[in-house]
């Protein structure tokens, strides 16, 4: 069904067709940055990124005349650079991994099965983005309290999370302030999040009005 418009086995390219695969990628590249900026905020230089990823794959691939195991030992060296940084999240790692496989199928010829791809899990990932599939709701909350070392944490809030959540757990315990405070980490699903205030300054008031704070449930870095 996918036939490659390149001659790699012979050992030479066309110019032709170098400049068709090198636009194609081009193209398939900006396509894949817009995907990924899609609703996520993105840095100047990562867009960039993506946007020629592809075409550099490519070439590599071009190079070494459609060999897939040496293209793909000279992309490994290459990533050494990136994954030595700060690790990114599982959509920006997505994304690279889409726009080196984009740069691998336009590398060797195959430019239809690019644009297909493209199309096909470009459009996925728009769609899971604008229906917010997998996100959290906004009830799933992160409950910090801070309460002296002398008041027994057990137990001391249950009757608040009776009246205000539908489940809370107590997911961590750390003393802070050279032993002096405990701070409760909990994991809560709230009744109704219009009640947030009053379930906190009930809180504050049996805490000894110590530090308290409720926010978005953290996720492993990460967002599709």
């Amino acid at each position: 069904m996918f036939e490659s418009i390149l001659n790699i086995s012979s050992g030479s390219i066309t110019m032709s067709n170098a400049i068709v695969c090198t636009l194609c990628s081009l193209v398939l590249g900006l396509i894949v940055a817009c995907v990924y900026m899609f609703r996520t905020q993105c840095s100047k230089n990562f867009a960039v990124t993506l946007a020629l990823l592809p075409v550099i794959v490519q070439m590599v691939i071009m190079m070494v005349n459609g060999n897939l195991g040496t293209g793909v030992a000279v992309l490994g060296a290459f990533s050494l650079v990136r994954f030595r940084s700060v690790p990114g999240t599982s959509r920006e790692i997505c994304c690279l991994f889409f726009a080196m496989s984009l740069g691998i199928a336009t590398g060797m010829g195959f430019v239809t099965f690019a644009v297909m791809a493209t199309a096909v899990i470009g459009g996925t990932m728009i769609l899971l983005s604008a229906t917010g599939f997998g996100e959290r709701k906004s009830s799933f909350k992160e409950l910090k309290v801070t309460i002296p070392e002398d008041l027994d944490y057990t137990g001391i809030f249950d009757d608040l999370f009776d009246k205000y959540t539908h489940r809370a757990s107590l997911e961590m315990v750390k003393t802070t302030n050279m032993g002096s405070l405990y701070e409760l980490r909990y994991h809560i699903v709230m009744r109704d999040p219009l009640q947030e205030k009053a379930f906190l300054d009930e809180i504050r008031c049996r805490n000894g009005n110590l530090t308290v704070s409720c926010g978005r449930l953290a996720t492993n870095g990460d967002s599709l």
